[in-house]
């Protein structure tokens, strides 16, 4: 029951009950209104903060696992990028050591992607915005250096395939096997200028002469295709091989002929016997190594069998002016 207000009228010497405008009623309505809603508000924060619905815990703690995986993915990130740096420095060595070919240039495996910010839809996020454009800028990184890494890889498996080929074409063997030899490797005639057997002047011998019994085999020192066949001046029976990559190597004085022009054979292969045809004294194969049109000594291709310590003493008894066979 509304408690009834009254005030002494000096003017009729009564009492009198007051009456409230209907304003000021309702003013203190609004007034005891808007107190209790703050009041329900601030309850209704402090019963959030501190006494969560089982939804909203759920999604709490589903907010502090996505926050836990983020960083545990950008750490993964970084992790993969130092990876795939170890592997591109493994190629740059196989590309400048074994391949003799320039390597990926650091710039454009570093360089990143310019223009406007890419992640600026990232950062305007509140709490973990830096943190997301930050992954996502290194993983497009890493998803640009995989991709050169990639086309790297594929050069390195082309250019090894091209040095197999090489590798096999190149001579590298002796045309007449050491077991077969009439006479030792170091007592061989070499490169350079020799005495004539014929003309008894010095004239540049420019092969080695393989001694060795007449129809002894004499093998293709490396992969590649016949180019000549057949008689030569002053070489007699003659093969020449044509190996690729500027190399070709000459047979002479051969007793007969194996192989015709055209024909592809591989290193080992034989292509003719020893004999003594043309401008020879006794039963040899001279055998010459061009490359790239030019004349150069046969030693360094002759390795097979050979200890270093024998090559280095080869190398040098073969400078040793004598007589050669032609």
């Amino acid at each position: 029951m509304r408690k009834e207000k009254f005030v002494y009228n000096t003017q009729t010497l009564q009492y009198e009950e007051v009456v409230e405008p209907l304003s000021i009623k309702l003013l203190r309505i609004f007034g005891f209104t808007c107190a209790a809603l703050f009041t329900g508000f601030l309850f209704m924060l402090f019963a959030h903060r501190f006494f969560p619905s089982p939804n909203e815990r759920a999604l709490l703690n589903e907010n502090d696992k996505l926050r836990s995986e983020i960083e545990k993915m950008g750490t993964e990130v970084e992790q993969m990028s130092e990876a795939l740096g170890n592997i591109q420095e493994r190629d740059a060595y196989a590309h400048r050591v074994v391949f003799e070919m320039d390597p990926i240039d650091e710039n454009v495996w570093n360089g990143g992607i310019g223009g406007h910010d890419r992640y600026k839809e990232y950062r305007q996020l509140k709490y973990s915005g830096e943190t997301l454009a930050k992954i996502k800028e290194k993983s497009d990184r890493l998803r640009r250096q995989m991709v050169l890494q990639s086309n790297s890889l594929d050069t390195i498996l082309m250019a090894a395939s091209n040095k197999e080929d090489m590798l096999a074409a190149i001579p590298a063997i002796k045309p007449v096997r050491s077991d077969k030899l009439a006479r030792k490797v170091r007592l061989l005639s070499g490169f350079g200028y020799r005495i004539h057997p014929i003309y008894k002047v010095k004239r540049m011998h420019a092969g080695i002469d393989f001694t060795a019994p007449r129809g002894t085999p004499i093998q293709a020192t490396g992969k590649g295709r016949i180019v000549k066949a057949g008689r030569g001046s002053g070489y007699g029976l003659r093969v020449i091989i044509d190996h690729g990559y500027g190399y070709k190597t000459l047979y002479a004085h051969m007793d007969r002929i194996d192989v015709k022009v055209g024909e592809e054979v591989n290193r080992g292969q034989k292509i003719g016997i020893v004999g003594s045809t043309g401008a020879s004294t006794a039963p040899h194969c001279h055998y010459e190594v061009h490359h790239k049109g030019t004349k150069v000594n046969p030693i360094q291709f002759v390795t097979d069998g050979l200890t270093p310590e024998e090559y280095a003493e080869l190398v040098k008894l073969s400078e040793t002016v004598n007589q050669s066979l032609h």
